[in-house]
């Protein structure tokens, strides 16, 4: 017990040396408490994220530096309008049309042409229209355009190097032959049994998608044959968030400085 002072008031008891346990609690020997020791030679650290501190592959440094590059760096018109699209809505119903005109692979055509010995041989030959297919291949689809037998042109934006396409739209354009731009090279290779394509082109098709056809053609001749504002567009000179702040740091000072020559006060 503690003692009583002189003024009444109690003095707090000394603490223990050794305070004695709470009723004995016994341990089971299975489930041992063992703490982990994550000091050098002790247990294994666990994962951490170390995304900022992997050295990448050289190629993925490069795409990565090439993509701020062209967005720190003023683009031409002629470059730039390879970045305005067809939304994803378009781009569905594209790609839905064009697979009906996919070209046929090595085995079927492989089938048909034994098919078509096969009956040559019987005697009982047949003259066999010749199927209405995509067209791809960049030599190709320019000639179709310069003899105005193309009656859409798809462009991939993402061809490397942009100057073998460069001159298509502008081709389009002379030759009135409408044209899209659509994302992705690989998803038109998919089309033509090709690991990529630069572009494809429709020349005819069946009856019953002349109308989808025509609907399409329409739409992306407003889109891009007759906007002139895609052509006088300039990309890229869009600046990083630091030098952001910093121009914008600068025009407020010279803001600050205007206005008390003026004798105006900002905020």
């Amino acid at each position: 017990m503690g003692k009583v002072a002189k003024g009444g008031k109690k003095v707090a008891a000394a603490p223990l040396a050794q305070k004695k346990s709470a009723k004995g609690t016994k341990t089971n020997p299975l489930f041992e408490k063992r703490p982990k020791n994550l000091r050098l030679g002790g247990d294994i650290q666990p994962k951490r994220d170390l995304t900022r501190y992997v050295k990448w592959p050289k190629y993925v440094r490069l795409q990565r530096a090439k993509r701020i590059m062209l967005m720190r760096l003023k683009v031409p018109p002629a470059i730039a309008q390879f970045n305005t699209t067809i939304d994803k809505s378009q781009a569905a119903s594209l790609l839905r049309l064009l697979k009906k005109y996919q070209p046929e692979t090595k085995k079927d055509k492989k089938q048909r042409l034994m098919e078509m010995a096969e009956a040559k041989k019987n005697g009982d030959e047949s003259k066999t229209k010749k199927p209405t297919v995509l067209k791809f291949g960049l030599n190709h689809v320019t000639n179709l355009i310069e003899q105005k037998q193309a009656k859409l042109v798809v462009i991939a934006h993402d061809v490397d190097p942009i100057e073998s396409v460069i001159f298509l739209p502008a081709l389009c354009r002379k030759k009135e032959v409408p044209y899209c731009i659509i994302k992705g090279k690989a998803r038109l290779g998919t089309l033509v049994h090709q690991k990529t394509a630069t572009c494809v082109a429709l020349t005819t098709v069946k009856q019953e998608d002349n109308a989808e056809l025509g609907k399409l053609a329409e739409s992306f001749k407003g889109m891009f044959n007759e906007n002139v504002e895609v052509r006088r567009r300039w990309g890229g000179g869009i600046m990083g968030q630091k030098s952001q702040h910093v121009t914008q740091r600068k025009e407020k000072a010279i803001q600050i400085e205007q206005a008390k020559k003026l004798g105006l006060s900002i905020a």
